[in-house]
């Protein structure tokens, strides 16, 4: 059963973080942002400029006490110790910013917008270092762990990017759309229907695997091999679109929310965590898809799925709303999945053990 956080928002929660320290930060329509003890009760609250909906919060891995908040197209800096006006702002995103995403060296920060740019501010000079480019709305973006100048995006042009910040333009890029496309699949039908618009992305602690969310209801796990990546993993996760995926800290549990209510705890370790590829083998691999032809993509992501039939959510939760975030936060001992709804309160899960 859910423990309900009340008592912090009055519309409804679009984001949550966790900080090292376990303080809990949400952000909600009108500018509302609020943070949160472990218990559940609201510690602190503030109204942001102009009453912009809070679209993505983080805290800095370095320096818990800093927090980066997105409303409208600006970031805002505060420090939770004392939560007031913004210690600091950028303005650097031409439209509403849908995802922050800071690398665990707390250098750069990036900020993913609906005009599909991805903006990457040098948080020490302060400005803008880099000026990544989707060919539309740019969902979510996210560096990868222990490498600071790493980065993956997705969005709604059906397109993941693996970026490296040393250059303008993606290492490697791959349109949903096309690696789905199976000739002999009665779900390639219903691409053209339901698209798999990218919604959301999460890294694995190792840096090497990561896992999207798109409006197709199907989860895809991708290995990062050098500067390229490949699909390892493919399922049907929840009956409408993955509104979010989230790796837990460790190892290779992932959640996903939907747009049916429901909020799933997959263990993909078995079938991804554990598969160490040849850089060259993966190369030939990846050259080998890259120049088939749909028939030949088909086949290849059968062969795929048939090698996985049995891809089970260890827990299911029957939320009963749509899911806008999920977040993970260890409390009194034990481990929670923080889920953000339509409603104005934040739902509590607890997790088993893995």
């Amino acid at each position: 059963m859910a423990v309900k956080w009340n008592g912090g928002h009055s519309s409804s929660v679009l984001c949550l973080n966790v900080s090292a320290e376990g303080l809990v930060a949400s952000g909600a329509e009108r500018g509302e942002l609020a943070l949160w003890d472990g218990g559940g009760s609201p510690v602190a609250q503030l109204r942001l400029p102009q009453e912009q909906d809070v679209t993505s919060v983080v805290f800095s891995a370095r320096r818990p006490g800093t927090l980066y908040a997105s409303h409208g197209e600006t970031i805002s800096v505060l420090d939770v110790r004392s939560l007031q006006e913004p210690l600091q702002r950028f303005h650097v995103n031409e439209e509403e910013i849908n995802c922050l995403s800071v690398n665990d060296a707390d250098s750069f920060l990036a900020a993913a917008d609906d005009s599909g740019a991805i903006k990457v501010v040098d948080l020490e000079s302060k400005k803008v270092s880099r000026s990544l480019r989707h060919s539309n709305i740019c969902s979510s973006v996210a560096f990868r762990p222990q490498r600071p100048q790493s980065l993956v995006s997705c969005g709604l042009d059906m397109q993941v990017m693996l970026w490296n910040l040393q250059k303008v333009r993606p290492l490697w890029t791959m349109n949903l759309q096309e690696c789905d496309m199976e000739e002999e699949s009665p779900q390639s039908a219903g691409q053209f229907f339901n698209p798999p618009l990218a919604h959301s992305l999460s890294v694995a602690s190792c840096g090497n695997v990561f896992g999207c969310g798109a409006q197709d209801g199907r989860v895809r796990v991708f290995r990062v091999t050098g500067a390229r990546f490949e699909p390892e993993l493919e399922f049907q996760a929840h009956s409408l679109g993955v509104s979010q995926v989230l790796f837990m800290p460790q190892g290779y549990w992932l959640l996903s929310g939907g747009n049916d209510g429901k909020v799933l705890l997959w263990d993909v370790g078995s079938n991804v965590g554990k598969q160490q590829k040849s850089p060259a083998k993966s190369l030939h691999r990846r050259k080998a898809q890259a120049a088939a032809s749909s028939r030949k993509d088909g086949k290849l992501s059968k062969a795929a799925s048939d090698e996985h039939p049995g891809v089970v959510p260890k827990l299911s939760i029957e939320h009963g709303e749509k899911v806008n975030w999920l977040s993970c936060a260890e409390i009194k001992g034990s481990r929670r999945v923080l889920v953000a709804d339509q409603t104005s309160s934040i739902s509590a899960y607890p997790l088993p053990e893995p």
